[in-house]
């Protein structure tokens, strides 16, 4: 395993990458590279890749019980299913939208209007729940404005549409039982009894429970009730108690799914109650509710816009067209599921859970869990092909078996001959044979190792889990495997590196530093009540004073709290300022623009232009500023010069600048009536600044370690921010993202519009090499990814905001932040970082590397235990005619290798040694040289010994005065009690396959030694109590120490074993270049440069 990855290798990535990576090809469309590859096994990115892919691997499948196999990856039938309900429903939207816009087409000045369905008084409200799903589903304005329009429906649902409903249990419960809750019926998950079935449907164990049931008919035929039922219901019973455990097993891993997945669901938002802002689950929203709606929120239920300025919403969750609707006083219905692609406003909540269109499409398609992993297909590949060995080597058995067994070269435990022609009556041939079928399909149990694919969704299952206790919530599974292989991350500066607790400390007015920057005795009246009106205008954010006293609450993004904050110590009462003036058109936040601009209107009718944004933009549209005298000065060059090096010397102190400006409007230049307002661009030029400052947000104080753990790892982090360059320097060289002064220059350090500027090639070029991107757009985070995995790199990247949702989809694990990050950045993300905190997202590294090496140590072990069983059992079987190893044994080991095994090493917790090593390269092979080492060595120990206890163990053990039928039973015995132990030691050399010390850390997984513990005492209970079922006999204590020294001997072999050094090359490449010169030359004379590529 320490193998994976060397460094060296062409391409412009530091990393390794096995030589048909189709990744570190340099450039054209990946997925179509994805698609081109011919083995069906070989899908190194299950994000985006198509259906007829998926559909190849699940038909080269060599399967046994395909409902178990397949139970966890992406159910193709019922996907198309859930996409004929969507296409049902939202064809139901679309229809209600034609019949709504052909009445407003239709309705004629003199034509009467509608009149509002006669109320129902539903408790104390005096309007039904089927009166406002009817008016928001079917976007009747006209009984919108019947019944008084939001104000009148506000009283209707006594709430307020400023302060919101009284946030008291009583209400809130009232509410639930007259209009229902916002949750919606679930269907219900799996019973226990499901997965007993489905655990049933092994083909190999149904034909097992067929030949048992024939040889339990013929023993009590032939030997009696009392002796002959034991052949035959010892097979029974090992079977049911392999039932039993596989569904114990995969039922609790199910109902860790649906855990995760309610997580998932449960959306944490803002709604106005009693006047404050509070944050409440999804679940929690009750008709009358007010919500805050901005850029990237999802709809949360069926509502009437109370106010909004610039407000569209994407419907296409509903629609499926993707069309951009714009919403106000004319078009004020808002549907649940929706996300509002620009502006803000406040939504009135008329409709829930069921009763909305979304809880109907929600209702109707069940949350699949399904999705394959690029590693789960890849280890179906495996199993397939240990599979195909199995079946051809139990053919062979069974062949030779039958052959011995029929021309009387088979002896019974007593020596005599089993089968004599023409002499042997029917039942006794019958039953012979049955038993030597048996133990064929035995051997294909243990053979086919069914549970290696799922051994990945156990310990995917388990990291999840885990990782939620790490503040990482996982949305897509392979998410959590690809983590391992990350090259590179991608990540934000603010809340993400930083702690994202933003104060103002520092603050440039009238032309001067004002210290500190909330002494306004310093300046100006009309200056600070024009910087107050800003500020409480020009926000997306809120200050609640509670009436009976009490600390001011501010609530908002970071930057917005700060600000306001900020406000309040100048002495501003939020809601008296806001009161003053009213907004009458606002241009939202842009991350492109890098600034957010309102227009209000004061009582005397007089306009003023508001924008705050980033420091450098916004001074560069300044013509003025105001001096203390309150009088306009023009901002000459040497004035221009002086706030620039101001922001230079912030932004190197790691300060977020920002810049506040405004200009006055006659009323004239102002439009007039609503269309052309809705045409109108605000003016961006010769505004009046009225301040700069700087806004301080300390790195998180374990960043620093993060980052060096990421660079030990192999994993370079790359800080890609909208701040200010000379900022985002300050906090990378704060953080270690860059070491020193002499890093930080181009191309390690870069703004985002020269990197824009490039051309594609020129991207390419310098992607490897940029450390940190200042002033980047969403757009240029895009291109970066985009150069990054054309250079063969495995990206993550990080993101809260809805423009990041394009890069996000695009990376290989997109990570969305779970306080600061939009709706629509964690639905196109993989993982949600739950604290917000880039060491988090390390953890997440570290999870997806114990996920493969997990699996590797599950294979190892597996494979060690295939390799044994088959071989001793063939070799004994061609050499002597008979096993050792019978079927109700074989059953007890491959429930030890399969089941238990898996549990046991597919749950181990992460180490700090799997962050010494460089990511794995997705094509890398999962059978390392390291571990077929290990495999070959403990295999070939277990092998020779068992074979040589096998044909001499009896003059070996002096057995040689017993009677031959007893010493072959003792003998026997002792095989199976030596292989059995021999798995239970070599568990612990799986746990660390390149470590000496196998024992490290084993008390930490008390999973692991429950497990083991078990096993063993399990099968103390077996050779000293159900002999009669095992076919085994008591050993004597000497026998037993054999059978534990035999066992124990592969600890000491096993270190021994790990001074062999191996090829840095993978073995399986030696094979494919082999298999490559055995093959007939005829491709080379096809004469085409074609051919001559294939050749070289």
């Amino acid at each position: 395993m320490s193998n994976g990855v060397s460094g060296g290798g062409g391409g412009g990535s530091p990393y390794r990458r096995h030589k048909n990576d189709v990744e570190s090809s340099g450039g054209g469309d990946l997925e179509e590279d994805y698609d081109s590859v011919n083995d069906p096994f070989d899908i190194v990115r299950t994000k985006n890749t198509s259906v007829d892919r998926l559909k190849r691997w699940r038909q080269a499948a060599l399967v046994l019980n395909a409902s178990r196999r397949f139970r966890y990856t992406l159910d193709l039938k019922k996907e198309e299913e859930k996409k004929q309900i969507i296409a049902k429903i939202r064809t139901h939207a679309q229809v209600i939208r034609a019949a709504y816009l052909f009445q407003a087409a239709g309705a004629q000045p003199n034509g009467t209007e509608r009149a509002p369905p006669s109320p129902i008084p539903t408790g104390d409200y005096s309007i039904s729940p089927d009166q406002l799903a009817a008016m928001t589903r079917d976007h009747e304005l006209s009984t919108l404005q019947n019944y008084g329009g939001v104000k009148g429906l506000s009283e209707k649902l006594k709430t307020n549409p400023d302060k919101g409903i009284h946030d008291d249990e009583s209400n809130i419960l009232e509410r639930k039982n007259v209009y229902g809750s916002n949750t919606y019926p679930r269907k219900k998950g799996r019973s226990f009894w499901r997965f007993v079935l489905d655990a049933c449907r092994d083909t190999t164990l149904i034909i097992l429970m067929v030949a048992a049931a024939a040889s339990l008919a013929l023993g009590i035929k032939t030997e009696g009730i009392k002796e002959g039922w034991y052949d035959g219901g010892s097979i029974f019973l090992a079977v049911i108690i392999v039932i039993v455990v596989t569904a114990v097993s995969d039922y609790k891993q199910s109902l860790q799914f649906q855990n995760l997945n309610e997580e998932k669901q449960n959306i944490q938002l803002e709604v106005v109650r009693g006047g404050r802002r509070i944050e409440i689950s999804i679940f929690e929203i009750v008709v009358g509710d007010v919500i805050p709606l901005q850029i990237g929120d999802q709809v949360p239920a069926d509502g009437v816009l109370i106010s909004g300025h610039s407000l569209a919403i994407d419907e296409s969750s509903m629609t499926g067209e993707s069309k951009i609707v714009h919403k106000d006083q004319k078009s004020p219905f808002l549907m649940s599921g929706c996300k509002v692609a620009d502006g803000y406003g406040t939504m009135l909540v008329t409709s829930v859970g069921i009763n909305t269109e979304w809880g109907l499409l929600m209702a109707s398609i069940s949350e699949d869990n399904g999705e394959e992993t690029p590693l789960q297909v890849r280890l179906n590949g495996v199993a397939t092909f240990i599979g195909i060995v199995g079946l051809v080597v139990a053919v062979a058995v069974l062949i030779i078996l039958l052959a011995r067994y029929f021309t009387g070269h088979s002896k019974k435990p007593n020596g005599t001959i089993e089968f004599i022609g023409g002499k042997t009556n029917l039942g006794d041939a019958v039953d012979g044979a049955i038993k030597k079928f048996t133990v064929a399909v035995t051997i294909v149990v243990v053979a086919v190792p069914e549970g290696l694919p799922l051994a990945v969704t156990l310990t995917l299952a388990y990291s999840m889990r885990k990782m939620m206790a790490d503040k990482a919530l996982v949305r897509r599974l392979s998410a959590c495997e690809t983590m391992g292989s990350a090259t590179t991350i991608c990540s934000d500066k603010t809340g993400t590196l930083t702690l994202n607790l933003m104060t103002v400390v520092e603050a440039y007015i009238c032309g001067k530093k004002i210290d500190p920057p909330n002494n306004k005795s310093e300046l100006p009246s009309r200056l600070v009540s024009l910087l107050i009106e800003a500020i409480a205008q020009n926000t997306t954010g809120s200050v609640f004073l509670p009436e009976g006293g009490g600390d001011v609450e501010v609530s908002g993004s970071p930057t917005e709290k700060a600000i306001l904050q900020w406000g309040v110590n100048l002495g501003m009462n939020f809601d008296i300022v806001r009161s003053e003036s009213s907004i009458v058109h606002a241009f939202p936040f842009n991350s492109e623009k890098k600034r957010g601009g309102v227009a209000v209107k004061l009582s005397d009718s007089e306009i003023h232009i508001h924008w705050k944004g980033a420091a450098e933009i916004v001074l560069a549209a300044c013509t003025s500023f105001m001096d203390t005298n309150e009088t306009l000065v023009p901002l000459d060059n040497d004035k221009v010069e002086y706030f620039k090096n101001a922001i230079e010397t912030m932004a190197a102190g790691s300060l977020r600048c920002v810049a506040i400006a405004y200009r006055p409007m006659k009323e004239g230049s102002f439009p007039t009536n609503e269309e052309e307002l809705e045409y109108w661009q605000m003016p961006e030029d010769e505004l009046v600044l009225l301040a700069i400052i700087g806004l301080k947000d300390p790195c998180r104080p374990n960043v620093k370690e993060a980052v060096l753990l990421c660079k030990k790892a192999g994993v370079k982090v790359r800080m890609v921010t909208g701040d200010n360059l000379q900022t985002a320097r300050a906090i990378a060289l704060e953080c270690g993202i860059l070491e020193s002064n002499e890093d930080a220059k181009e191309p390690n350090l870069i703004e985002g519009k020269t990197f824009r500027g490039y051309t594609e090639d020129q991207r390419l070029e310098v992607a490897d090499k940029i450390s940190v991107m200042g002033r980047s757009s969403p757009n240029d985070k895009l291109l970066l990814v985009q150069a990054l995995r054309k250079k063969g790199h495995v990206v993550a990247v990080t993101g809260d905001g809805t423009n990041d949702a394009p890069a996000l989809h695009e990376a290989d694990i997109g990570l969305a932040m779970g306080i600061q990050g939009t709706e629509v950045a964690k639905e196109s993300s993989d993982i949600i970082i739950l604290d917000d905190n880039f060491a988090s997202v390390v953890k997440v590294v570290r999870w997806g590397r114990s996920v493969y090496a997990n699996i590797q140590k599950f294979i190892q072990f597996q494979l060690t235990v295939n390799v044994a069983a088959l071989v001793i059992n063939v070799v004994a079987a061609i050499e002597g005619g008979d096993v050792p190893l019978n079927a109700v044994q074989l059953l007890w080991v491959n429930l030890i290798m399969d089941t238990l095994g898996a549990l046991a090493l597919a749950t181990e917790p992460p180490t700090d040694h799997l962050m010494d090593r460089t990511p794995v390269g997705r094509r890398e092979p999962l059978i390392t040289n390291i571990m077929w080492r290990n495999l070959l060595i403990q295999s070939m120990y277990q092998v020779t010994v068992l074979l040589v206890l096998n044909f001499d163990g009896t003059k070996i053990l002096h057995l040689e005065h017993e009677t031959e039928e007893n010493a072959l039973k003792k003998k026997n015995t002792l095989i199976f009690n030596a292989f059995v132990f021999c798995q239970i030691f070599n568990e612990f050399n799986a746990r660390k396959p390149d470590e000496m010390n196998v024992f490290r850390g084993v008390t930490k997984n008390r999973l692991f030694v429950g497990i083991v513990g078990f096993t063993a005492v399990l099968q103390v209970i077996i050779i000293m109590f159900l002999g009669k079922f095992t076919t085994t006999v008591r050993l004597s204590w000497q026998l037993w120490l054999v059978s534990l020294g035999i066992g124990i001997i592969s600890w000491p072999l096993a270190v021994v074993g790990k001074l062999i050094p191996v090829a840095e090359r993978p073995f399986s490449e030696y094979f494919s270049d082999l298999f490559v010169s055995c093959k007939p030359s005829n491709r080379r004379n096809r004469g085409s440069s074609r051919g001559n590529e294939d050749d070289s």
